[in-house]
């Protein structure tokens, strides 16, 4: 992100900033994910004669929608997820936001929507951070989430795509994505229901994924289970997901440390979290290979020990290790059943780049500047 880039994004501003104080009061301790909002928002429009336009950052409110709008009826809906750290000088960085936006963009290719202009993308999070910066909670593993979203605006019954678009950046601080803080869940191998197939949508991040993932997390919750393991459409046995989150698997390798994660086949979602994992774990000295992994193996890994850690990672929980997994054919317990030493090193090195308190060798971290003290 340029300077020069803070002028694509006008600023509306009515109600005064938040200090830092009152946001700290106002957020709380360990903040839910997802259930504090700051005051503003960034929003811009699209049409076919101007293009994307009007973005300006402005007090969070509303929209008003035509019953008709065909983001309710056909689902053109997208989004993203990325985060805001404080640093230690009282800077504040947002975490790849380039890899955002250009995954942002590719999701709207798929749905047949206008892709914003990375650079348009970035200069929205810029200014909305800057503007929101009191927000950004201190503590480790703490973090301002930014939600950017597009949706369709035509109001017409038509089955063909929108010719009219908004674009909002919202955000919220937050601590940890699961209640129970850094521990392990245990999780349901979903064999009815599937998340996405080869040539579908399950690379974008689109709405209707998971509006189609709720059923069987219903069917985990149920079985007492934290979060659903998606299987390959086709073969129901490759693992591709956790949830909204990508996995890991550590292996016992001749008393090597060997990391596993699926292959991208173009039905999962290739997670910023998950691609600067491959980075970090290369930088510890783990060899790494992404491939396929089935039900089978894991199970039988696990039962004989040389598969000994899994663990699943996102933007919104960075890493979750899991202890457990279940099936209607039974269960079988990772490891010991606790956080393995591979997930927790993993997990502390990447926050540790994210907060500033591991040097940055690999570029990540974009700064927008000293915070307010207080």
């Amino acid at each position: 992100m340029t300077k020069s880039m803070g002028t694509v994004v006008a600023r509306n501003l009515a109600p005064e900033l938040t200090s830092v104080q009152e946001c700290r009061q106002l957020t709380g301790s360990n903040p839910l994910f997802g259930a504090v909002f700051t005051q503003h928002m960034v929003t811009g429009q699209y049409d076919a004669e101007n293009g994307w336009h009007d973005f300006q950052v402005e007090p969070l409110s509303p929209f008003s929608f035509h019953p008709a709008t065909s983001t309710l009826h056909y689902g053109q809906a997208i989004f993203e997820g990325l985060k805001a750290y404080a640093q230690p000088d009282g800077s504040i960085a947002v975490f790849r936001p380039e890899v955002n936006a250009q995954r942002f963009a590719a999701s709207a290719r798929r749905l047949a929507m206008p892709p914003l202009p990375e650079q348009v993308f970035e200069a929205a999070i810029q200014q909305l951070v800057d503007v929101e910066r009191n927000w950004v909670p201190q503590g480790y593993g703490e973090s301002l989430y930014l939600r950017p979203m597009m949706f369709a605006r035509d109001a017409r019954l038509t089955t063909r795509p929108s010719a009219t678009y908004t674009f909002c950046l919202i955000a919220c601080p937050v601590g940890a994505y699961f209640p129970n803080g850094v521990s392990v869940v245990t999780v349901w191998i979903s064999e009815d229901y599937v998340r996405a197939v080869r040539g579908g949508t399950g690379e974008a991040k689109c709405a209707g994924n998971y509006a189609a993932s709720f059923l069987a997390q219903q069917e985990a919750t149920a079985n007492r289970c934290d979060q659903v393991v998606w299987l390959d459409a086709i073969d129901r046995e490759t693992i591709e997901e956790m949830g909204g989150m990508n996995l890991y698997f550590v292996l016992d390798d001749g008393g090597q440390r060997k990391l596993i994660t699926p292959v991208p086949t173009g039905s999962l979602l290739k997670g910023v979290t998950r691609a600067s994992l491959l980075t970090v774990a290369n930088d510890l000295g783990y060899q790494v290979e992404e491939r396929r992994i089935t039900t089978e193996e894991w199970e039988h890994g696990s039962r004989t020990g040389t598969i000994v850690e899994s663990f699943a990672c996102g933007t919104a929980a960075v890493v979750t290790p899991v202890g457990a997994a279940k099936s209607r054919k039974g269960s079988f317990t990772i490891g010991d059943g606790a956080p393995g030493p591979v997930t927790m090193e993993l997990r502390q090195r990447l926050l540790d780049i994210q907060h500033g308190r591991q040097k940055d060798t690999h570029g990540w971290l974009c700064p927008i500047g000293p915070a307010e003290k207080g």
